[in-house]
């Protein structure tokens, strides 16, 4: 009997102390959270009082809050009795496997490195890569976050980015914009080249230096195709394709210009 109650009460003290290490644990948590959310906010705070590219302060700002929350699981680990000495232990025998794990990751964090040394591009570009196109919102760690043109979030590693080709649309303040436009065998060259000149000079967004080029590219099979190459500001180039698709459109429909459809000349012979 008296076995049995030195039991009980080692059970009791035993599920006291568990007890108490939850409650530690879960304080430190939900305080270290707090801790960790305001220096995330407080470090953001001094990187934009530093005015530091927004491409630097995204990828530190990712960088501190990984490592703070690590300190932070370690914390509380510490709390529920685990002995942190024997959690490094651990960690240390399975360093192999975790390194091999995330040997992808390092590839990408040492690609965020470049990517921030070399700047081939910085947030708000808009780049190709990877086989994908679109805005670049965010630089961290690991991955490059853009958005593309139909609104799709895409997460893109940077290790296959820094050692990839990537095009970048904005690195330069103007785009060469090229059409190719087809008129009717038969057409006057000269009327079709007077009236995209009239078209090219009445765009304002349309650069005059450098000048534009227009020029017969191509006799094909049931056209003549035109070759137009203009200058604009990078931020205007599809607003102006677009635009100048659909005014010569409406351009060569008013002077009588005929537009091409695919043909075929049949002969009979005669028996």
């Amino acid at each position: 009997m008296e076995q049995l109650n030195q039991l009980w009460e080692n059970l009791i003290t035993s599920g006291i102390d568990l007890g108490k290490s939850i409650i530690a644990a879960s304080v430190i948590y939900f305080v270290g959270r707090y801790i960790v959310k305001l220096i995330n906010k407080v470090f953001n705070k001094m990187m934009e009082r530093r005015k530091l590219d927004p491409a630097v302060k995204s990828f530190l700002g990712s960088l501190v809050n990984i490592t703070l929350t690590i300190l932070l699981i370690i914390a509380v680990i510490s709390a529920l009795g685990i002995e942190t000495t024997s959690f490094a232990a651990l960690l240390a025998s399975a360093g192999v496997a975790i390194g091999m794990a995330l040997s992808g990751n390092l590839q990408n964090f040492a690609g965020g490195l470049i990517i921030l040394l070399f700047k081939p591009y910085k947030i708000g570009d808009v780049v190709e890569t990877q086989g994908k196109t679109g805005l670049v919102k965010e630089i961290q760690i690991f991955h490059t976050i853009i958005t593309t043109a139909d609104n799709k979030t895409i997460f893109i590693p940077n290790g296959s980015i820094s050692s990839g080709v990537l095009t970048n649309f904005s690195d330069q303040d103007l785009r060469r914009v090229d059409w190719s436009i087809g008129i009717e065998y038969g057409e006057d060259y000269e009327k079709a080249k007077a009236a995209i000149e009239e078209l090219l000079n009445a765009d304002k967004r349309i650069l005059k230096t450098p000048e534009y080029f227009i020029a017969l590219e191509q006799l094909a099979d049931s056209k003549v195709n035109i070759a137009i190459r203009a200058w604009v500001k990078s931020a205007d180039y599809w607003d102006v394709f677009f635009d100048f698709n659909k005014t010569v459109y409406s351009e060569f429909n008013k002077k009588g210009i005929g537009f091409p459809f695919p043909q075929i000349t049949v002969h009979q012979s005669k028996k």
